[in-house]
């Protein structure tokens, strides 16, 4: 096929910005389209097969808007819009970077905002609805941005108090009797939760919340026979419940609550023969008014592009050998009830 090209003129002021430390955006820009590139004076051209050039003009312009917001262009914001344009989607990683979409910032001054579409579907259905269930796999954010939420609305007075939960179940390996008091026996089983905790609002403010009551870390267990009112309330590592514990979690939840159940039923830690209450309850609940179910897939996924590698891998395995966990269907999907 005959080659094409085409020229784009980049201000000096963002061409550092767009090309990336040693080049790195624009080298890997070239590898994921096999096209050439010279940069002369203030123009870009771009040269290889016709698709290919418009693949990565595409993604050169949708960095050079986020170059133009002053927002910094992460090896994420790459990676994501070379996936869209390679999809010919209409969508662009430029349109995530706006004001309107930041949650909050960290206590280290880092905004935190859905990096996929997939995630902005999530926030909105955080927004729109009582009970939220996010399935998917490791890395996608969907505790993360639960407790950036939840920290969000606790720090608005929309809520009382923050309730963090999960299932105290050993990933796979037997600890043996841990030391030390019930706290002490407990707290390896929620520490994803203490560290994005203490990312978000601090160790100092988490501590004197939590002596408060305000802010409550506990294993799943321990909400039997409770009503939580005006409560924010997250459920991690949903995949891991039993039935009847998350029928008992969904019949806690009281007037002026929020409630998010995250979980990646790839990564079941229960019993061999244990139906997980997570599957159970996505089929059971999935056309009550007021709940919304969010599949994430590898496509949202926001660590190390290995990460994503990692994932997508397992799931052509998994496909070709059978195994059917019933949790994504390879798409975004976003179900909101009415």
């Amino acid at each position: 096929m005959a080659n094409s090209q085409t020229s784009i003129k980049i201000d000096n002021r963002y061409i550092q910005a767009v090309f990336g430390q040693f080049d790195s955006n624009i080298r890997k820009i070239e590898k994921a389209f096999n096209i050439s590139y010279v940069y002369r004076g203030d123009s870009l051209i771009i040269e290889g097969e016709e698709k290919q050039v418009q693949a990565a003009e595409r993604v050169i312009k949708d960095l050079l808007i986020i170059s133009h917001k002053e927002k910094e262009i992460s090896e994420q914001n790459v990676d994501y819009s070379i996936k869209l344009a390679s999809e010919g989607t209409d969508l662009k990683a430029s349109d995530l970077e706006d004001d309107s979409e930041l949650i909050c910032h960290t206590l280290a001054g880092r905004p935190i905002r859905p990096k996929t579409f997939g995630q902005k579907k999530y926030i909105e259905a955080i927004d729109n609805n009582m009970i939220i269930f996010a399935a998917g796999p490791a890395g996608t954010g969907k505790t993360y941005l639960a407790m950036a939420k939840a920290i969000t609305a606790f720090k608005k007075g929309e809520v009382e108090r923050i309730i963090l939960t999960r299932p105290a179940i050993e990933a796979g390996e037997k600890l043996g009797f841990l030391p030390g008091d019930l706290q002490s026996k407990i707290d390896p089983y929620l520490r994803p939760l203490y560290d994005a905790l203490y990312e978000i609002m601090g160790a100092e403010s988490f501590q004197k919340n939590m002596e408060k009551g305000l802010i409550e870390v506990a294993p799943l267990a321990y909400m039997r026979g409770r009503t939580l009112d005006n409560s924010f309330i997250v459920l991690d590592e949903a995949q891991n419940t039993t039935q009847s514990q998350m029928k008992m979690f969904l019949t806690r939840i009281g007037f002026g609550s929020k409630a998010i159940i995250t979980g990646d039923q790839s990564q079941k830690d229960l019993a061999a023969g244990t139906v997980s209450g997570l599957d159970t309850a996505l089929k059971v609940v999935r056309d009550i008014e007021g709940i919304a179910i969010c599949n994430l897939t590898s496509k949202d996924v926001v660590r190390h592009p290995l990460v994503q590698k990692i994932v997508e891998a397992y799931e052509r395995y998994d496909l070709s050998h059978g195994n059917n966990h019933g949790s994504r269907d390879g798409k975004n999907t976003y179900k909101k009830n009415k």
